[in-house]
Order: C-alpha cells, then structure tokens, then sequence
C-alpha cells in the first residue's frame, strides 16, 4: 500500500487493512471528501479518484507533485534544503551535524528553518517551486504539520527530523501513484458540490475533522457542530440518490460523546451500518496509550458488503 507523503493529522494509513475490505469491490469514481493526507483514496482500485479539500495549500501542493516530473520535484527539495544549509542525514550521518537520533535535528536546523519559513511568508511569486518549498518547510516542522495562522503565515517551529530516506521512499511512491492514475485534485467545501454530479456506480468516502477531539484542524472554529449537521444533511441526501458512501468518525472519545452523530444514526437505524474499528493507537494523533483516552471509532456506511 502506498502511503501519505505528509504526516497528516487523523491519517488512516494504519486503519486501511479495516476499511478498504469493507469498501464495494466495484467503483468507478472514488470521491475521497475532507481527502486530507490522501491515504485512502490513493490506494482504491478505481477507474478515477477525486481528492477535494477545502484546504487550498494542500490541493495546490498535490497538483504540483501531479505536474512536475517526478525528478524535477527531488531536484527541488535537495536544491532547497542546499540553499539553506538544512541538515540531510541520510547523506552525511548525524555526526556530521553533532547530533544524535535522541535528541533530533532541531537545534540545528533552527535558523535555517526560520528563514526558511519567513521567505516562504513573504513570497510574492506562488508557483510549483513555491509549494515545493512548502513541502520541504513541512517535512522539517515541528511534528510534520501543516499550520497557517490567520494572516496566512505558516507558524510551525522547527522539528526534531529531517528529509531522510524513509520520506524520500513515500514521496517517491506517492507521486508515481498519482502520475499512473486518473486522479483530480479539488479545492472545494462539501457544501459546494452537487449531489447531481454522482451517479450509481460512484463511492464516496467521507473523512471529516473530528468533532470532539483535540486537533489543529478543528482549532478556533475550523470544524463546529453547524458543519457536522450540514455533514450529514449532504450524506442523506447522497443516500437518497442511491449514491452509496461511507463516513469515518468517532462516537466517543476521552469522555466526550458526539451527541449529533449518535442521534443522526438512531434517527436512520434502518438505513445505515455502524462497523466499530479496532483502534491503533500508534495511528492516533488524538490520545495517548490511556485505557481512558480510547476512542470509538466507526465506519458508517449505506450499503451491503
């Protein structure tokens, strides 16, 4: 299986050996909504995927790795991470840099990483060699995240790892995926596509933010209790087109129960299915190892299997 370049928070690389078995054996279009790190569509055996995200700095990265060719990208990154005499370990060892795996990269990368980060903020040409900078900001970041502020600035420090060999193996793979599939990249809210573009012989997968857990895709508003409703309105009406779907969600977590989800699945008893998942927690970006931190989470779907 191939899996996400990005360290996608809520990515489901972990979970696919559940979910994908549970996905009809014939699609033709896969719809991946909220398609985030892209773990799930990329990997269904489909005549054509279409990732859509309302995230346009993710969309716009992904065209560009769909774009460029694939050793114009590496030539790239490597130019990049030179230009700012960012640490490469897989090249020269962390001797080289009188560091260690322990303690990680950061300090000494920090300065480079800063200005790096603030010519990025401060670009005015946006181009694929303006994502592709994005990229290598990303994969030297605090943890792998993505995070822009309000004013559009990305605020990420700098972290512990570098662009080695095991991020070279998956952004490699990735790119060869998308450039030998049919795949389309979209930069749209759920609420902007209409359900008429569907037909019987499509799958849609919905993976959206998490209600009720901690992440910073749903930090100051970024997904509220109005989305989750507007959510399951459009998964209602997909469901009364005869368009089949499923939904990854949590109907608990920490404590906390989603009231909203709960209450839409006993109101449609009779119309869709409930499969809980067997939680990994090493793929949890939202608990720790906790007993009490453990989450339910389902997939929900409106078919057969």
């Amino acid at each position: 299986m191939i899996q996400s370049p990005l360290n996608y928070t809520g990515g489901k690389f972990k979970l696919l050996p559940q979910i994908l078995p549970l996905f009809p054996k014939e699609i033709d279009r896969f719809f991946d909504f909220f398609c985030g790190g892209c773990n799930v569509g990329i990997n269904v055996d489909c005549r054509e995927k279409i990732f859509i995200d309302r995230d346009e700095h993710l969309i716009y990265l992904y065209q560009t790795f769909q774009n460029l060719e694939k050793e114009a990208v590496f030539d790239w990154i490597y130019d990049i991470i030179a230009e700012y005499g960012l640490s490469l370990v897989s090249h020269n060892g962390y001797e080289f840099y009188s560091c260690n795996s322990g303690v990680g990269l950061g300090d000494y990368n920090r300065k480079a990483f800063n200005r790096l980060r603030e010519d990025f903020n401060n670009c005015t040409v946006v181009d694929y060699r303006y994502y592709v900078m994005m990229y290598v900001i990303i994969v030297y970041a605090f943890n792998n995240q993505i995070r822009f502020n309000s004013a559009g600035e990305f605020n990420l420090p700098v972290g512990k790892r570098d662009f080695n060999s095991r991020m070279h193996a998956k952004l490699d793979a990735f790119i060869d995926r998308i450039h030998t599939s049919n795949c389309k990249f979209i930069c749209s809210d759920f609420r902007q596509i209409d359900v008429n573009i569907f037909n019987e012989n499509d799958f849609v997968y919905a993976d959206p933010p998490y209600l009720i857990t901690c992440a910073a895709y749903n930090e100051n508003d970024g997904w509220t209790e109005h989305d989750e409703c507007d959510l399951l309105k459009f998964l209602d009406s997909i469901h009364a087109s005869g368009i089949r779907f499923a939904l990854s969600n949590v109907l608990s977590s920490k404590g906390k129960r989603n009231n909203i989800l709960t209450d839409w699945l006993n109101s449609n008893a009779n119309r869709y299915t409930v499969i809980h998942l067997k939680h990994s927690y090493a793929n949890s970006n939202y608990h720790k190892t906790d007993k009490s931190s453990e989450s339910d989470e389902v997939l929900i779907v409106n078919y057969d299997f």
